[in-house]
């Protein structure tokens, strides 16, 4: 409450980081910051309760419609978060990581919400990471579906090596490529050094592919 006493609310950039969150509190700064909010970054270490997470989340996509970078971490791919990024139609980075309890979810349902992902997606979107430096995603176990069904004109994408040891992957990136002409121009890779020849060789007839760290975006 010290902290609402004394926030300058003429603000287009929010972090939260490695701490607390108080749902309700964040809830009155992003009603307070609203429409000016362009960048915000969520990341915490510790567990987010689903209800917090569903308040947050509903604020966002009631007050803050101007947001053009986001980066969401310990969230689940949710209805409500398919929702906020389908409502933000300026947005142009998009940086997600989930919550421990997302990959409980059947299989089937995570396919089927990777795939709602991917069409809502905006096409203002130039940049997505899906990786968050780590070694494996939720989304990049399905990252065929997502590709397939994306039709976002993405500029950059940042993703696993783990996801392209399956052939079935690397076709959909080709078919990507192809498909939306020109607009990828690098993919970076999480453990670069780990894909292996005959893979880089392949997926570097139709894009550029540098590791993770030299085209990660930082609000």
């Amino acid at each position: 409450m010290e902290l609402l006493k004394i926030l300058d609310y003429n603000l287009s950039t929010l972090e939260i980081s490695h701490c607390q969150i108080d749902a309700p509190i964040t809830e009155q700064i992003l009603e307070r910051i609203g429409i000016l909010l362009q960048r915000l970054k969520i990341e915490t270490r510790i567990v987010i309760w689903e209800e917090y997470e569903s308040l947050l989340l509903k604020a966002l996509k009631s007050f803050c419609p101007n947001i053009i970078y986001l980066y969401i971490k310990d969230f689940g791919l949710s209805t409500q978060l398919l929702e906020l990024i389908g409502n933000l139609q300026k947005l142009q980075f998009l940086s997600l990581g989930y919550a421990w309890y997302a990959y409980h979810t059947p299989k089937e349902e995570r396919k089927i919400r990777v795939m709602q992902f991917a069409k809502i997606l905006p096409s203002t979107l130039q940049y997505l990471d899906i990786a968050l430096g780590l070694p494996d995603t939720l989304l990049g176990l399905f990252i065929d579906i997502l590709l397939d069904h994306c039709n976002a004109p993405l500029k950059k994408l940042l993703i696993s090596c783990i996801s392209f040891n399956k052939e079935k992957n690397t076709k959909a990136l080709i078919r990507y490529c192809t498909r939306i002409r020109t607009f990828l121009n690098y993919v970076g890779i999480v453990k670069y050094y780990d894909l292996g020849y005959d893979i880089r060789n392949e997926l570097e007839k139709y894009v550029t592919l540098v590791p993770y760290c030299h085209i990660i975006v930082n609000c």
